[in-house]
């Protein structure tokens, strides 16, 4: 599967443009991360872009992505991506052991929260965000408190990176993608 065959298939099944931005960032954090490695830079990607494509059709933790697999399948995607995506359901069974399954992990909700600390800001932008305005945010337990984190915390550790370390490299990797986020704000 290529990179617009996959974002044709997000496009196909996502319709909120707020989760399609959410699997952009997670993309460009898990090819950020495959660089930094020397891995597959366009499997890790790939991954990350594809992620969360049933989720609006599987909205629970208990088909999400379990039932996703067989569209994949039928989409033609190589079954080793198709387990590392499953790797991040909390009902699949499938382990969270290779670095593409933990960096998915470590990428995934922490992306959410990076955007949510850029929108409140004044210039809504992650062009001038800085690790240390997350670190506010992350205090404030009323702020985005649909993310979980622990399990931030707990993914982080599990890859292997330090939490504030990541955080800097998820805002490095989305500020790639800053226009196409919707995140460049009114900085000059």
């Amino acid at each position: 599967m290529t990179r617009d065959e996959a974002l044709a298939l997000v496009r196909e099944y996502v319709k909120n443009e707020g989760l399609v931005r959410h699997m952009l960032s997670v993309e460009a954090c898990m090819r950020f991360y495959a660089e930094k490695f020397n891995a597959d830079v366009e499997a890790w990607g790939l991954i990350g872009l594809i992620h969360d494509f049933d989720w609006e059709i599987h909205p629970t933790a208990e088909e999400h992505p379990a039932k996703g697999a067989p569209i994949l399948r039928e989409r033609g995607v190589p079954e080793d991506i198709i387990q590392d995506i499953l790797s991040h359901g909390s009902g699949t069974d499938v382990p969270r052991d290779t670095p593409r399954r933990k960096a998915l992990m470590a990428c995934d909700e922490i992306t959410g929260l990076v955007t949510a600390v850029a929108l409140v800001r004044p210039s809504r932008s992650l062009l001038d965000l800085e690790p240390s305005s997350v670190k506010k945010k992350w205090k404030d337990k009323a702020f985005a408190a649909g993310t979980d984190r622990e399990e931030m915390a707990e993914a982080a550790q599990d890859f292997g990176i330090e939490l504030w370390e990541h955080v800097e490299n998820v805002i490095t990797a989305m500020r790639r993608i800053a226009p196409e986020l919707g995140l460049v704000g009114n900085v000059q």
